[in-house]
C-alpha cells in the first residue's frame, strides 16, 4: 500500500530528512539530485517562490520519469518580514538570520511537486513557527555546531536549536523539517487512483 501502485518513486532532492521522511512512511525511494539553481524571479512571493522551484526541480529531472513511475521534488522556504530568509553562505549571515527570527513567529512554507507521464500536480503547506527569544551565546553555539549552513531560515527544527528555542507552531511539525508527509500521503493516494 505505501508504494500506492507506483512501481517507482523517485525523489529529486539530496536532503537526506526528505529521504528519511519518506522511509518512515514505508516507502521505498530512488534519490536523483537535482542541480537546479535555487533562482526565482523576484516578482514573485510567499508560496510561489517555492512553488516555482519546486517545478524547476522537477523539470530538470523529467527524463526520469517514465510509465509507472512518480518524482517528487521539493522546496522548502522562511518567510519572514515580507522576504524570503535563504540559506546562509556564511556564519555571518546564519548569525544574523537567527538574531532576526528570535522571539518573533515566522512562516515555513514547503512545496511539493508530484510528476508523472501523465500530469504533474503542486502542493504547498504553510506552518507558523515562533521563536522564544535567543541569546547571542545560543545562536552561537549552534552556528558553530555547522548545522545552520545548508538549511533555510538557518536552522532545523529537530536539531538543538529548535529542541530548546522553538516555543510554538501551528500546522505540520513534518513541514518545517522539510517535507509535509500527511500532504503527501494524501496526494500520493489520490493521483494513485488516476496516474500512468
Amino acid at each position: 500500500m505505501a508504494q500506492f501502485g507506483f512501481e517507482k518513486i523517485i525523489l529529486g532532492s539530496g536532503s537526506p530528512r526528505r529521504k528519511f521522511l519518506l522511509e518512515s512512511m514505508g516507502m521505498s525511494v530512488e534519490v536523483i539530485w537535482s542541480d537546479v539553481q535555487e533562482v526565482y524571479p523576484q516578482t514573485l512571493e510567499h508560496h510561489h517562490i517555492s512553488d516555482y522551484l519546486a517545478r524547476q526541480k522537477a523539470e530538470s529531472l523529467k527524463n526520469y520519469v517514465k510509465p509507472g513511475t512518480i518524482l517528487l521534488t521539493a522546496d522548502t522556504i522562511v518567510w519572514f518580514g515580507g522576504k524570503v530568509m535563504e540559506k546562509p553562505s556564511n556564519t555571518q549571515e546564519a548569525l544574523d538570520t537567527l538574531r532576526a527570527l528570535s522571539g518573533q513567529q515566522h512562516e515555513v512554507i514547503t512545496s511539493v511537486c508530484f510528476s508523472t507521464p501523465g500530469q504533474q500536480v503542486i502542493k504547498h503547506s504553510t506552518t507558523q513557527v515562533k521563536f522564544a527569544p535567543l541569546t547571542d551565546q545560543m545562536i552561537q553555539h549552534y552556528v558553530d555546531s555547522g548545522q545552520a549552513m545548508d538549511k533555510a531560515g538557518a536552522y532545523g527544527i529537530q536539531e538543538w536549536i529548535g529542541l530548546v528555542g522553538v516555543e510554538s507552531i501551528s500546522g505540520s511539525y513534518t513541514n518545517v523539517v522539510g517535507l509535509p508527509t500527511e500532504l503527501v500521503y494524501k496526494t500520493l493516494r489520490a493521483l494513485a487512483e488516476t496516474a500512468i
